[in-house]
């Protein structure tokens, strides 16, 4: 088993942080949309949100983690022709972005009226500016910026299927096999691939 990243493939900690932080992003954009169909009697109208603030710190620490990971590692050979591999790069890219911006949001919208956000009753971050109509604003780029992030998940879900069904590459299966130190995976020779 690879901790590490390799040329053939992800190793265990990039397969274990894609994975976690597609089923907690899919998970907050479900609880987020859920929570705009409470009223205030309901009794989730307090609780799905302090959940949902909470994990959104959580993906944030994990988000910072994965970029440090990243940056420390290897890249495993890509395929495809070289305009799939610059959108592929471009896509990924546009996750970091994306994150970032709903990370950000998300805080001013818990943080316009001056409170802290409080993390599971573990820990807190404190407010660091109220400007005017913060929260309808961050309200807005937070839905929006969410939405979009989800049809660009469904977007590298569909390219990942093509590259395993229709392209034959192993895209797909570096994210989804233990692969061998040393081994490289097999290659489809009619497809450009670079490190």
């Amino acid at each position: 088993m690879m901790w590490k990243n390799s040329v053939a493939g992800y190793g265990l900690v990039s397969k274990f942080l894609h994975w976690l932080m597609a089923l907690l992003i899919v998970g907050l954009f479900a609880l987020g949309v859920y929570m705009t169909s409470l009223d205030y009697y309901d009794r989730w109208y307090e609780v799905a949100p302090n959940i949902h603030r909470s994990i959104g710190v959580l993906v944030a620490i994990l988000f910072l983690f994965r970029l440090f990971w990243r940056w420390i590692n290897t890249r495993p050979q890509s395929f495809g022709t070289a305009w799939e591999k610059a959108l592929s790069k471009l896509v990924h890219r546009l996750f970091y972005v994306l994150l970032f911006a709903i990370v950000i949001s998300g805080y001013l919208i818990t943080t316009a009226d001056g409170q802290p956000v409080f993390v599971f009753d573990w820990f807190q971050i404190p407010a660091t500016l109220t400007l005017n109509r913060q929260e309808d604003v961050a309200g807005v780029v937070h839905q929006v910026v969410a939405y979009f992030t989800i049809f660009i998940v469904v977007i590298h879900m569909l390219a990942s299927l093509k590259h395993h069904f229709i392209d034959k590459d192993p895209t797909l299966l570096h994210m989804l096999i233990t692969n061998n130190p040393g081994k490289e995976l097999p290659i489809n020779p009619q497809k450009e691939n670079h490190l």
